[in-house]
């Protein structure tokens, strides 16, 4: 199973795990509106594959994930032409935030604006140390806006308000100190984590990933209470599908096969 259009590629492994490259967008892996549009089309496709089980996001090369929006192209919009290019932006991030399956954004160098902004409707994002991470849409006249409203919930008002009132970037390790990324590794090493939590990832049932998803985009909004008692019927409702009868009964099988070697 392969998709391809001139600004996305994605490419699937045997196990599931789909890798989503960002194509023909320069060197920093820009996103203008053709490449949004490319990115759509792919990421509309995943969303109705049963096959991709797990989705890793990442742009060409090794200098940036995503360097931001096409500043060339903002810089020609009047407020309806902008409300329109933003909005496109706006449902890119939404695409991979709503999907069933966890997205991993792999992050070798420059994430600014809205590359910062889609890489955080990711799951989980593994970085090297040559990450680079800002929002420095103040610095050419603009606000920081839809996905960055993710950020105080992430890592709270007073670093958030560091980062888009200042628009200064931050290198990886500060950023995993405050919670924008989730692991920092040597250059050479990031791929193979990747893989390696790519692929735990796809040995988990699908149906459960896509509930405990569900659950933690709810727990955004709900009310703490609703959260408790909504959790409750998620889990009562997991065991209409199968998997926890499936990957409890080979837990348990292990543990038996473990305790007679003993």
């Amino acid at each position: 199973m392969s998709f391809k259009n001139k600004y996305a590629e994605l490419t699937l492994a045997a196990n599931g795990v789909g890798t989503l490259t960002i194509c023909n967008a320069g060197s920093l892996n820009i996103l203008g509106s053709p490449v949004i549009d490319g990115l759509l089309s792919a990421l509309e496709y995943i969303a109705g594959s049963t096959e991709v089980r797990v989705l890793v996001m990442r742009g060409q090369g090794d200098k940036a994930f995503v360097a931001g929006a096409d500043i060339k192209e903002m810089a020609t919009l009047d407020q309806q032409s902008a409300t329109i290019f933003i909005d496109k932006l706006r449902q890119l991030c939404d695409a991979v935030r709503l999907l069933s399956i966890p997205v991993i954004a792999r992050v070798p160098g420059w994430t600014l604006g809205g590359g910062l902004e889609f890489a955080l409707a990711c799951d989980m994002r593994i970085a090297s140390k040559d990450a680079r991470l800002g929002m420095p849409e103040v610095q050419v006249g603009i606000p920081s806006i839809i996905h960055a409203a993710l950020m105080p919930r992430l890592i709270g008002k007073a670093r958030t308000s560091w980062l888009l009132l200042t628009g200064e970037v931050l290198d990886a390790d500060q950023g995993l100190n405050w919670g924008l990324l989730d692991k920092v590794v040597a250059a050479d090493e990031l791929d193979k984590e990747i893989s390696r939590v790519a692929d735990m990832l796809a040995g988990f049932g699908t149906k459960v990933l896509a509930q405990q998803k569900r659950l933690l985009r709810e727990w955004e909004d709900e009310p703490l209470e609703t959260s408790i008692q909504n959790g409750v019927k998620e889990f009562a409702a997991a065991f209409n599908t199968g998997e926890p009868q499936r990957f409890m009964g080979k837990f348990l099988e292990e543990k038996a096969h473990r305790a007679t070697e003993k």
